[in-house]
């Protein structure tokens, strides 16, 4: 049986989902004011394998993926500039010219990486009327109150607000996380803020909408845009409704941006819990020189690398992928060029060991896999995606021979490393009727004309090397 750790109720836990075998997966996706640099993108390769691992159990699942266009500002304690809006100003284009661009150029990485397309993807813009509606709702609760940037969720009014980061254990006081300003309690946050005026000088944004909602309504010209956690909420439950199954996303965002979809969410329905399995990716870490040790990397410390800098040296992108399946999601994981350069090599010399179970001859096409190994496979990857071990198992399995190549192409459709890919891989006919010929050679005992004929297949771009189940054919 499948068990996950959720992050709810810090515990690993028997998978059940709320539907029979039909899953709802919404993943938390990127805000696309830039490039998604590889600590982005292993949470999304944790998120494709989890997935990948559902459909291998025989779940139907149906995955949803936001992309954030509006609302998230620099500052996760709604404070700040937008992000997009900082970004337009950055590059001197519009806002909606910077989320279609980075959008696409995520969307590119997804798919250097092999990760499965999520079945919906969902644009805050396009979802303003289900965020407003929300925020209607929880007005109409009493759960929120005006200030004079916003209308803001008050969470004195949930008794178990903050439950997923067990905020109630680490003793915060007021402005520990944000400036109080007008705000009744610490973490109460914004689900709709007032836009900027043009008084005192100040810009107007390039996204901002009318809202029903708040005594400043009735002012003239007054607009404004969501925050940034309303988004999540309004649109995972448009399309995988009231509760669902899973929600992923990185450790950072355990407390705050989860913590508060939570809180909008469950006051909102009045259903609890929201989310039954709650699932969170640890840090990627990239070397400090100043402190001899790693520190997270992102985007506001300025020490990011992106996948186009890992293909502009040359790198296969599903390099990175095998590099990040070496380490459980769950743990923290220290990149470096010489790692990858070894995750590079490994994933090479994987390959070839498939390409020669491919090329082999004499093994007959219903040959099968030890039992044994399979169910140690689905072992692995149902205790909590353990990756890791998984493939400790396929390369073991693979020397001992003790794989076939079916076997090979099952696992691979959770590793997603393109072990085997039958368009590049395909035997050209020359080569294998030259393989024919000479197995007949080797049968007469013709070992002059076995030797010609491996020089035919060498000069061909293949190798040829005789074992005791027969011939196998590798790249030259």
């Amino acid at each position: 049986m499948l068990t996950l750790y959720n992050t709810l109720t810090r515990q690993l836990e028997s998978f059940q989902p709320l539907r029979d075998k039909n899953v709802g997966l919404y993943t938390c996706g990127p805000t696309v004011y830039d490039y998604a640099h590889i600590g982005n993108l292993r949470t999304y390769i944790f998120e494709d394998t989890l997935r990948r691992v559902l459909k291998y159990n025989g779940y139907k699942v149906t995955q949803v993926m936001n992309i954030t266009d509006v609302g998230h500002l620099t500052s996760d304690a709604d404070e700040g500039e937008d992000k997009m809006e900082k970004g337009a100003r950055r590059e001197g284009k519009t806002a909606a010219e910077i989320a279609e661009f980075y959008t696409q150029a995520f969307k590119e990485n997804l798919k250097d990486l092999n990760a499965l397309e999520p079945h919906i993807w969902c644009r805050a813009t396009d979802h303003i009327k289900e965020q407003i509606a929300q925020v209607q709702i929880l007005s109409d609760k009493g759960y929120t109150y005006e200030t004079s940037d916003g209308i803001y969720f008050n969470t004195a009014k949930l008794p178990d607000y903050g439950k997923l980061a067990q905020l109630d254990k680490q003793q915060l006081r007021a402005g520990a996380r944000i400036e109080m300003r007008d705000k009744k309690n610490p973490h109460d946050f914004a689900l709709w803020k007032w836009s900027r005026t043009n008084e005192g000088g100040g810009a107007r944004r390039q996204m901002e909408w009318d809202a029903p909602f708040g005594a400043a309504q009735g002012k003239s010209g007054r607009k404004g845009f969501p925050g940034w956690h309303i988004e999540c909420s309004a649109m995972s439950m448009k399309y995988l409704g009231d509760q669902f199954d899973i929600h992923c996303g990185g450790v950072d965002h355990i407390p705050v941006h989860h913590t508060n979809e939570i809180a909008q969410a469950e006051a909102a329905t009045g259903k609890k819990p929201w989310v039954k399995y709650w699932l969170h990716g640890e840090f990627l870490l990239i070397p400090d020189p100043a402190t001899d040790s790693g520190s997270r990397m992102g985007k506001s410390e300025s020490n990011f690398i992106t996948l186009r800098t890992i293909k502009d040296k040359g790198f296969d992108p599903l390099a990175y992928r095998y590099f990040v399946l070496q380490a459980h999601y769950r743990q923290q994981l220290n990149f470096t060029w010489e790692a990858l350069a070894g995750a590079a090599q490994a994933l090479h010399n994987l390959r070839d060991h498939a390409r020669r179970l491919t090329a082999q001859a004499g093994i007959p096409k219903d040959a099968e896999t030890d039992p044994g190994v399979e169910d140690d496979f689905l072992r692995a990857i149902n205790d909590d995606l353990n990756i890791p071990q998984a493939l400790a198992l396929v390369w073991d399995s693979l020397k001992a021979h003790k794989l076939t190549l079916q076997t090979v192409i099952r696992f691979d459709k959770v590793l997603g490393l393109n072990l085997h890919d039958p368009e590049t891989e395909k035997i050209p006919e020359q080569v294998q009727n030259l393989l024919s010929k000479r197995e007949q050679a080797r049968a007469a005992q013709d070992w002059v004309e076995s030797d010609r004929l491996r020089g035919v297949i060498a000069e061909l771009g293949y190798r040829v090397e005789d074992t005791a189940s027969g011939q196998q054919l590798l790249p030259g």
